[in-house]
């Protein structure tokens, strides 16, 4: 069954106790307002502002080193998974409802559900 998917997130890794400040820098060096300073209500993520033909820009407290990472939004996170783990990722941990992947060259990536809907430009179709 065909899915589809898309760059979705980019997601700033802040290793800290206290994010706020992290989303007033990321948040001026940007030039994007402050979306919501505590996005689930548990201080762990922030959104800055972003147009619906932009990737969503998110800082996470984490408590491994500083990175970034970005994440892939798809409409079958099963199925956009096993497309990658075909073309040489690994998945490394099941969260919630999405993967956290890691691409051949070392890097860490999630692969989540659909973000925004609808899906907006730059939408991949898969068979």
């Amino acid at each position: 069954m065909p899915h589809h998917s898309r760059l979705s997130t980019f997601v700033l890794d802040c290793e800290a106790d206290d994010l706020a400040p992290h989303v007033e820098f990321w948040s001026r060096a940007l030039g994007k307002r402050v979306d919501s300073p505590d996005e689930d209500d548990d201080g762990k993520y922030a959104r800055l502002h972003t147009e619906a033909d932009e990737p969503i820009l998110l800082l996470q407290k984490v408590s491994h080193a500083s990175r970034i990472h970005l994440d892939i939004e798809a409409d079958d996170v099963e199925a956009e998974a096993e497309r990658l783990v075909a073309l040489g990722a690994k998945k490394i941990e099941k969260v919630h409802t999405w993967w956290v992947m890691e691409a051949p060259s070392g890097h860490r990536f999630c692969v989540v559900r659909q973000q925004r809907k609808p899906f907006g430009p730059h939408l991949n179709r898969w068979e």
